[in-house]
């Protein structure tokens, strides 16, 4: 597989350099479906409602990030589903759960259970490691042969 390490079961090499383009599409699809449901719960909730939640918050520009957050969280995870414009989306999505993270899970510890910021931590290093990948051969990306 790698330099470095061999496989205890080399007859797997092969299923491991098939499914693995597979499973990608598969994790990238997935991340995508899971915030677009984020974004359509904002996306209900109203774009005021989420200004006023993120000017509560005390996060500058409340109206800007807040049309920004419905927009990466619903068009930008749907295109990461698909694989379109995959780097630009996956990099918007990464920044956003970073801030996320720093403005309102950090204080509140690790657990997602008390609203910290284990979940935005994953997701954003999923949306990071996409990001630096791309798309992949399963992606309209890689249909349409143009990727940033």
């Amino acid at each position: 597989m790698n330099g470095g390490t061999r496989l205890i079961f080399p007859g797997l090499s092969a299923f491991y350099a098939t499914m693995a383009p597979i499973v990608y599409a598969l994790t990238r699809f997935a991340i995508g479906c899971i915030v677009f449901v984020h974004g359509w719960g904002k996306l209900m909730t109203g774009y005021t409602g989420i200004a006023t939640y993120f000017g509560r918050i005390g996060l500058p520009a409340p109206s800007v990030l807040a049309g920004c957050a419905i927009f990466l969280e619903t068009v930008g995870a749907a295109c990461v589903a698909v694989g379109l414009l995959t780097r630009f989306f996956a990099a918007g999505l990464a920044i956003e759960m970073l801030i996320a993270l720093l403005a309102v899970h950090l204080a509140k510890g690790f657990g997602v259970g008390a609203g910290g910021y284990e979940y935005v931590l994953l997701l954003g290093i999923v949306f990071f490691a996409i990001a630096i990948r791309g798309g992949g051969p399963y992606s309209v990306d890689a249909k349409i042969g143009k990727e940033l």
